[in-house]
């Protein structure tokens, strides 16, 4: 038995296939949905979303927030941006997170504070999509 997954966001389609099982951050932990999970909605944090294809093989994808719909053997994820692991330039990555890292220490005030974590959340969680 399978789950059809559809990741989408405000500009392309992402994903739309059938997989195995999927594990995805939520705002409050990490859920695993398999094949008659039972209807839900929850909010998608920044994070990893592993998808199984088959018995051997796992995906990664970087989910930068949004919202997820599970029924019916359906998995409907409307985020803000996704990026498959297999995309992401590891050296690019890296650099993007020294970045990040440099101006959180630099930040100065609340607002920046907050955008600086942010952003260093997101670098952090692409990091370790392909580690």
């Amino acid at each position: 038995m399978t789950l059809n997954l559809c990741v989408l966001t405000p500009k392309r389609t992402v994903w739309n296939s059938e997989v195995k099982e999927i594990i995805l951050s939520t705002n409050s932990g990490q859920m695993g949905v398999l094949p008659d999970h039972a209807p839900i909605a929850t909010a998608v944090d920044i994070g990893i979303l592993r998808i199984r294809l088959n018995d051997q093989q796992w995906l990664t994808m970087v989910l930068m927030g949004g919202f997820a719909r599970i029924g019916n053997n359906t998995i409907t994820l409307l985020v803000y941006d996704a990026e498959k692991g297999s995309d992401i330039d590891p050296q690019e990555a890296q650099q993007t997170l020294e970045i990040a890292e440099a101006n959180l220490r630099k930040a100065e005030g609340k607002k920046q504070i907050i955008e600086a974590n942010l952003t260093l959340q997101r670098a952090r969680t692409r990091v370790e999509a392909i580690s």
